[in-house]
């Protein structure tokens, strides 16, 4: 949590600080951050921080001149799923010296000429934060179908026992200068919930309007390979379904020829 008295004119107009987190995904991390190196043309800086990963994924972020790297020692990392993600997330946040502070995952690949620009001027004027929810590979009328078909999801709904709706952090983008202002957090020691969720209600207590991004309409911009940083890394424990989802989705990503271009494109880590 920042608690420093920030002023607006500290923060650079018309730029976005794009923060992602690496935890031993050397593959994943370098998609990452080639597809943003690829499509990026709004002004940005892109800050990794490692979760003390001490392989190679970290000598690679070091090999990178157009980053700025914060690595952490793997001693100080003594917990981890959302407080390991949302303590490096806040780190990124505190370094955070431009308009918009957008929240990334490693295992999201851009794939869209300018996606940036686009998703900025979702945060317009007084607008708080610009996102969505959970993003799926599947295709839009697949997604639906399984929304009207939840049984299980409308029971819950109707016993008021449904999770409620969040921005995720996958690929949010927020004013910092509201999130220092509201000196909000992308962990709560006290509520230990998923990254985002926390930030997402109390700027909605505040009042605060945020604007909502369809699934669909995000998946215009990223792809995103959900729980892979857990899948592949032994030492996290994932149900076998979702290992297998997400090998799969991985496979299909990996084979589209714009995945395949940017994995043979050395020049877009220089």
């Amino acid at each position: 949590m920042c608690n420093s008295k920030d002023n607006h004119d500290r923060f650079e107009p018309g730029k976005a600080t794009i923060c992602l987190v690496n935890y031993k995904t050397e593959e994943l991390t370098r998609l990452c951050l080639r597809s943003i190196r690829k499509y990026t043309r709004y002004p940005y800086e892109v800050i990794v921080v490692d979760n003390g990963s001490a392989d190679s994924s970290l000598e690679y972020l070091r090999s990178l001149d157009w980053i700025t790297l914060i690595a952490r020692p793997p001693e100080e990392m003594t917990r981890t799923g959302s407080w390991a993600q949302g303590t490096a997330l806040d780190l990124g946040l505190a370094a955070c010296r431009s308009e918009f502070f957008l929240a990334m995952h490693s295992d999201s690949i851009v794939h869209k000429e300018n996606w940036l620009a686009e998703l900025v001027a979702q945060c317009g004027p007084g607008i708080a934060c610009a996102g969505s929810g959970k993003l799926d590979l599947k295709p839009r009328w697949e997604i639906l179908l399984k929304k009207l078909t939840d049984f299980k999801e409308w029971i819950r709904y109707r016993q008021g026992t449904a999770k409620p709706f969040y921005i995720r952090a996958i690929c949010a983008v927020y004013r910092t200068e509201i999130l220092r202002r509201e000196k909000l957090s992308f962990f709560d020691p006290e509520k230990n919930l998923t990254c985002g969720q926390e930030i997402y209600h109390k700027l909605e207590s505040a009042g605060y309007p945020m604007n909502v991004i369809s699934p669909w309409k995000m998946a215009e911009y990223i792809y995103h390979l959900a729980h892979a940083t857990m899948v592949f890394n032994p030492e996290f424990t994932v149900r076998k379904r979702t290992e297998k989802k997400c090998k799969k989705q991985l496979e299909k990503i990996l084979k589209s020829p714009t995945v395949r271009a940017i994995r043979s494109d050395y020049s877009l880590d220089k």
